[in-house]
């Protein structure tokens, strides 16, 4: 899309070809613009008007019903921020003092547009002219113009003096490509720039990506890392006054969406585990009741302090399984009963799920080069019984492990 196409769909004839595009989006792409041109739609208008149709409808995941009056692209949709997630950042923020924020690499606006959801005024900086004009856009439809305005630029011209806060979320695909860029120093803006903010500005919080080396993190800065649903989506680095702990891990819901009050300001509810995320958990034979941590936990390093609540250990000091006596309810993992451990043989595990008469199983895997769908058809499987297995290891030696769920 470009700027004459922007312009173009918030026309009135541009916002009943939006209309006309949502109601046959989701089916065969050549039927639905074919429909679209039966209309009497121009051809370039019901091109674009049914790409922003498919993006708003795959939108939704992320921001919920707020999609539906969005302008979007396919690379800014995939880097943008969860709307549960952004309101739980923003909630941060604004109970850390900020009221006023720098978004330095706004994108389409997702993290400024909770922000400014939140009562801060938010000055949104991006470079690429089509995103810009649509965060400005998405500002427009959430009726938030008057907090959040956006200027087509270089984000490290952006006068930083100017504001109480910075957030930063440098463009980690390349433009034109859409590749992963996965050396630091080739993010827009790039990677010094970006950590040198925090000796600028009182409150800096830089969004990374969940797999960040954890040296890359700088002194003194706070490493959270968040999950949604079970899904880990991001990490971030609060620096300066917001640095609370070392390690952070936050598990969020987000399938009803971000609450938000009468006041326009979202609360977020949220299960958090903090630590040093260098603790190193007790490691022993396998237990009755295995736990699987929350990706966020185990990439917080923060196996060890959930360890701990759990009365439970490892029985392999470099797999984040744990293993414990008595189940014990906790929002950071899921729990398993186990009831046989066996040294991993195709056949032996075969014979024992056909005399359970296992004809359902879930596989997870941690430390096992396995496939578990080859696994699955190797199996043969020809019950009506569930189970669940773990393909793992225990003190160096490939295992697998029988379990069930635990309620």
């Amino acid at each position: 899309m470009d700027l004459d196409q922007l312009a173009a769909l918030r026309t009135p004839e541009g916002s009943a070809a939006l209309d006309a595009a949502a109601r046959v989006a989701g089916g065969d792409p050549l039927t639905a613009v074919a429909a679209l041109r039966s209309a009497g739609l121009p051809a370039g208008l019901a091109s674009a008007a049914l790409t922003q149709a498919e993006l708003r409808r795959r939108a939704v995941g992320k921001f919920g019903p707020a999609a539906a009056g969005m302008f979007l692209t396919r690379a800014g949709l995939e880097q943008a921020t969860r709307g549960v997630v952004a309101a739980r950042r923003a909630d941060r923020l604004r109970a850390a003092g900020v009221r006023t924020l720098a978004d330095l690499g706004c994108g389409l606006g997702a993290d400024a547009l909770a922000a400014a959801r939140a009562g801060i005024r938010v000055y949104g900086v991006e470079a690429d002219p089509v995103t810009a004009a649509m965060a400005a856009a998405n500002a427009e439809a959430a009726g938030l113009a008057e907090l959040f305005t956006v200027e087509c630029g270089d984000a490290t011209a952006f006068d930083v003096g100017r504001v109480d806060g910075v957030f930063c979320d440098p463009a980690r695909r390349r433009a034109g490509t859409g590749r992963r860029i996965f050396d630091p120093n080739a993010y827009s803006p790039p990677w010094d720039f970006v950590v040198g903010l925090a000796e600028r500005v009182p409150h800096t919080v830089v969004k990374v990506a969940p797999g960040i080396d954890h040296a890359l993190v700088p002194a003194g800065a706070e490493a959270e890392w968040v999950s949604v649903d079970g899904d880990l989506v991001e990490a971030a680095l609060w620096c300066g006054r917001l640095a609370e702990v070392p390690h952070r891990a936050t598990l969020l819901r987000g399938k009803e969406g971000p609450p938000v009050n009468a006041s326009g300001i979202g609360r977020v509810p949220c299960n958090q585990l903090t630590g040093s995320g260098d603790v190193e958990a007790a490691v022993g034979p396998t237990r009755r009741f295995l736990y699987d941590p929350d990706p966020a936990v185990v990439r917080a390093h923060l196996v060890a302090e959930l360890a701990e609540t759990l009365g439970a250990t490892l029985a392999d000091p470099s797999i984040a399984y744990l293993y414990a006596d008595a189940p014990t309810p906790t929002p950071f993992a899921r729990c398993l009963e186990v009831t046989d451990v066996l040294p991993f043989s195709l056949k032996r595990l075969r014979a024992l799920l056909r005399e359970r008469r296992v004809g359902r199983v879930e596989i997870l895997k941690r430390g096992s080069a396995l496939e578990p769908e080859k696994l699955r058809r190797d199996l043969r499987l020809a019950g009506n019984e569930p189970a669940s297995l773990v393909l793992t290891r225990v003190a160096g030696a490939p295992t697998v492990l029988v379990c069930r769920p635990v309620g």
